[in-house]
């Protein structure tokens, strides 16, 4: 970075504006003292013009001003005399005159000619020839010192004017420019106060962009910034959050992977023991082996579906009716728990777009914790509506009010009658949660003591209405209304 480029903002757009400031005002000086010279050099031409008018007839007795030089020139001789017994130019400057009379002469298309000569220790001379009577040429030159003195002293004026106005302007375009460009120095150092915190142990952001004025474009950037750091503390906030979950869901899992590892690693060693002395317990070890065994692939398949719903891989979407799903679920849970009356009722059909083997498992994993965690003889309920709503039911003793805001947490129970003894790990519900979310629907849940539901909401799928087809032999109507379907699992 150049010396340029480190220069305060401030700083260089007001040496910028000087600079676009000195090209306006050179080219305005430039057109004013051209101008001024321009109409000074006609009014000396008029004023000699005027003169010699007035004295073409009687040049001998008019007296022209001090500084002027006159002769007059006879073509027919080539002699010159003196105007009114004035002294003739110096006869070195002679010359010029005798020729600028002479051009006039030669041209004859005009009745005067104009030249600039040059009259030694006097200066530049406007010189005009013109005829008059008896066909002589009358040459007269006045100065033009005066001329170029008045435009001298407009430049140095001009000069002196503009230098002053570059300066006063370029100081006060500083100040100016400093105090507009305040709330973003500012907004500068809120930046650098960010820098300063600790981002580490907390992702909370205290400082914001204070402040007003600026005109509405820096009101604008304010508004943007503080929304910049709102998004930015929100982001860092669910970083944070997701990184203590990831933390806690590591440590679960290695909890529970080690329970049925430390179990495992126990029958062995006991199976090795009766392997040599005890050969009749060698089944019942190896029994257990197998059991702790199924019951870690479980876990790992539940923490490997988990991971792969969390990396959002694509379900297998396809067309499902959401009743034979929850129609197939009833009756695997009445014949594998016959103890468990279920009411069961939906409409005919109502198809969702998803996967039916994970619609399927979100069913089955509500199902079966209710028979995991509440008495036998408990009336369940599972309903499905036309908006493709499921609800499941139980008339168990309720979750806790203080339970029920992490109750879709990895790995979390309420109490000891959800331990590892019989077989929960806690992620039941977190599949659920996360089933239904990969589906874009929702899941909630209301409990209370008498009374648990589960409100599974998706979106059924709409098809577009079909075009007019050429009639046809006419069908039977069906009623497409909501039935209320004899619970043949009922008990």
């Amino acid at each position: 970075m150049n010396r340029w480029q480190r220069t305060p903002l401030g700083t260089r757009l007001a040496l910028a504006l000087g600079v676009l400031s000195l090209i306006v005002f050179g080219i305005v000086g430039t057109v004013l003292v051209t101008s001024t010279r321009g109409f000074l050099a006609r009014q000396l031409d008029d004023q000699l013009a005027k003169t010699q008018k007035e004295q073409a007839g009687v040049y001998n007795k008019w007296k022209p001003p001090y500084t002027w030089h006159q002769l007059v020139y006879n073509p027919s001789t080539g002699n010159v005399s003196s105007v009114a017994g004035n002294e003739l130019p110096p006869a070195r400057d002679l010359d010029e005159f005798e020729t600028l009379a002479k051009d006039f002469v030669e041209q004859k298309e005009e009745d005067h000619l104009f030249q600039t000569i040059f009259i030694h220790g006097e200066g530049p001379f406007r010189a005009r020839a013109c005829e008059i009577s008896g066909g002589n040429i009358l040459v007269s030159a006045a100065p033009i010192g005066d001329l170029n003195s008045t435009v001298r002293w407009l430049i140095i004026l001009s000069v002196g004017a503009f230098a002053a106005a570059l300066v006063i302007l370029v100081v006060a375009g500083r100040l100016v420019l400093r105090r507009g460009l305040r709330p973003l120095s500012d907004m500068a150092s809120t930046a650098h106060d960010i820098t300063s915190h600790d981002l580490t142990d907390s992702s909370h952001l205290p400082v914001r962009a204070q402040g007003k004025g600026g005109g509405p474009e820096v009101e604008e950037l304010r508004t943007s910034f503080n929304v910049m750091l709102d998004h930015i503390d929100s982001s860092l906030a669910a970083r944070t959050a997701a990184e203590q979950r990831l933390r806690r869901f590591i440590a679960d899992a290695s909890h529970e992977l080690r329970t049925p590892l430390t179990s495992i690693r126990g029958y062995a060693d006991l199976f090795r023991y009766a392997a040599a002395n005890e050969p009749e317990e060698r089944e019942a070890h190896l029994a257990k082996i197998r059991e702790e065994t199924e019951r870690m692939s479980v876990l790992v398949d539940d923490l490997l579906l988990l991971a792969r719903l969390d990396s959002e891989t694509p379900l297998r979407q396809e067309e499902v009716d959401l009743v034979e799903v929850a129609s197939a679920a009833a009756q695997a849970f009445v014949a594998a728990h016959p103890d468990y009356p279920l009411d069961f009722d939906a409409p005919s059909r109502v198809p969702v777009q998803g996967d039916g083997m994970r619609l399927r498992q979100v069913l089955d994993n509500l199902l079966t914790n209710i028979a995991r965690h509440t008495p036998a003889g408990t009336e369940v309920e599972l309903r499905v509506n036309a908006d493709a709503v499921m609800t499941v039911s139980d008339t168990g003793p309720g979750i806790p009010p203080e339970h029920q805001a992490r109750i879709f947490d990895r790995f979390y129970r309420i109490d000891d009658s959800r331990n590892r003894s019989i077989g929960g790990t806690g992620l039941g519900l977190s599949i659920v949660h996360s089933i239904v979310s990969a589906h874009g629907g929702t899941v909630n849940l209301s409990s209370e003591p008498g009374r648990t539901t589960f409100i599974i909401s998706l979106s059924p799928l709409r098809k577009p209405a079909e075009p007019d087809r050429p009639a046809q032999r006419p069908q039977p109507e069906v009623d497409d209304a909501p039935q209320e379907h004899p619970s043949p699992w009922s008990q």
